[in-house]
């Protein structure tokens, strides 16, 4: 086999990537473009690595492996396309980092759901979780392969975690990083904000080996890579922020740590120089075209009928109807207490003049939910007739949600699923619906990437 670092465009520099917790490939788009296509050169992920525990089955690593075109190896869990192109379907913990080759920059995704406002705060475990504690292993491998470049992604909450002593974890993370002497920008991003039809906000790292960086507050306002490649407006104030000197043991046990009385110090952006940090609130300065949830949306023809709700769903006890809309309500604890229950209505269906809510791993699936999209479009009269969305109780329902009778509602296919992460059309198909919205769910929009890999491409041909 050939591997793919012999077929590239020569004449653009090469930047090897690692990509850990790499999921269906988000990142790998982002700095390679689609896969199977050679438009972008600058970067070439070279080694990756996806692993789903308690599982036999691994969809993620099928369909990336199937996608960039990966050949099972006499290795079952590795997958490859040379030596240079390689897929590794094991726990990256049980991995040594002299496994991994040489490479010039590190990315990855790492699992998010110990920190994610998913989980109710007690549940949140952070750090100390079972998959926040990958942390640990993104670390181990920085400190064995001292890659120059460092592009990590997750949940802005990890900026909170966790629910006593605010901020610990990523106080935790910034200084384990600048110990092993790299300096960091941090960015909590809307995708929204810049353009893209998701309103996904994820926390962006990125960390550089023994930079020159001087002026921090121009670094964080205007000449940072991500400064760069996500602008903003110009900072109304920073706070500063020292980590001191004492270990990370140390840096558990004390920082903000008077029982979560005190919010975390970490603003929605910053830059951190031998664990001196500035901070702040940012704004997106952005003047482009924002595109829409209507803007990625498949013509009524091609919604499978399993997409589009029954009256019966919506209309039932606890339908569709019910989990959007507003309640107050007595409910059962797990220790049989009993507790008043509140929230406000969510817009029903989904509003299509503006960006899509963020998608969620529970995305797929029939049943009704709270926070799956429902969107409404004009069925086909096939479909008005096959599924009989004209009786009175669908009129009736549209007379409640105040839609025309041309008018009715669906769930979001996986393919549009895909394209509000920037995905190609279909990326996913090898997996099952629900699987394929899971995927999504746990993605990242890749066109992120794609603007803070330009950023790292300008600060290399200006070196």
């Amino acid at each position: 086999m050939i591997g793919i670092l012999n077929n590239r465009d020569t004449s653009h520099p090469l930047m090897r990537v690692v990509e850990l917790f790499a999921g269906v490939g988000g990142f790998r788009i982002g700095f390679e473009g689609p896969p199977r296509e050679t438009n972008r050169n600058e970067f070439r992920i070279i080694w990756a690595n996806q692993w789903e525990p308690s599982t036999k089955a691994q969809h993620a690593a099928q369909v990336y492996s199937d996608r960039w075109n990966l050949i099972q190896t006499d290795d079952s869990e590795i997958y490859s396309n040379g030596p240079d192109d390689i897929l590794v379907n094991k726990d990256i913990s049980s991995i040594d980092a002299n496994e991994i080759p040489d490479h010039e920059l590190i990315c990855g995704g790492f699992p998010c759901q110990d920190y994610s406002v998913a989980k109710t705060l007690p549940l949140a475990h952070g750090i100390a979780g079972k998959k926040g504690v990958l942390w640990w292993e993104i670390r181990r491998i920085i400190e064995a392969k001292k890659p120059k470049y460092a592009l990590l992604e997750n949940v802005d909450r990890l900026l909170k975690s966790p629910r006593i002593q605010r901020g610990r974890d990523f106080a935790v993370m910034m200084a384990s990083l600048s110990d092993l002497g790299y300096s960091v920008e941090w960015r909590v991003v809307d995708s929204s904000e810049y353009g893209f039809p998701q309103r996904r906000k994820r926390v962006f790292i990125f960390a550089e080996l023994n930079p020159k960086w001087k002026n921090l507050r121009n670094r964080l306002e205007l000449d940072g890579v991500l400064a760069r490649s996500l602008p903003i407006h110009r900072l109304e104030s920073v706070e500063s922020i020292n980590l001191g000197e004492g270990s990370l043991s140390e840096i558990t046990e004390k920082f903000n740590s008077n029982k979560g009385d005190t919010p975390a110090p970490f603003g929605n952006c910053g830059v951190m120089v031998d664990r001196e940090i500035i901070t702040g609130k940012c704004k997106a300065n952005f003047s482009g075209e924002k595109k829409t949830l209507a803007s990625i949306l498949l013509t009524p023809g091609k919604i499978p009928d399993s997409f589009i709700l029954n009256s019966e769903s919506l209309l039932r006890e606890k339908g569709w109807i019910y989990h959007k809309g507003g309640k107050k309500e007595m409910r059962e604890g797990t220790n049989g207490f009993t507790y008043k229950y509140s929230e406000g209505p969510i817009t029903f269906p989904d509003a299509l003049d503006r960006a899509s809510r963020t998608i969620v791993t529970g995305e797929g699936g029939n049943s009704p939910s709270r926070f799956k999209h429902v969107v409404k479009f004009k069925p086909t009269k096939g479909q008005m007739k096959r599924l009989d969305l004209s009786s009175d109780d669908c009129n009736n329902i549209r007379k409640k949600l105040g839609l025309s009778k041309s008018y009715w509602m669906r769930r979001l296919a996986p393919v549009e699923l895909e394209r509000l992460n920037g995905f190609p059309d279909n990326h996913t198909e090898l997996a099952s619906d629900g699987k394929r919205a899971f995927f999504m769910g746990n993605a990242l929009v890749c066109g992120i990437v794609s603007k803070i890999a330009e950023s790292i491409t300008y600060f290399e041909n200006k070196k």
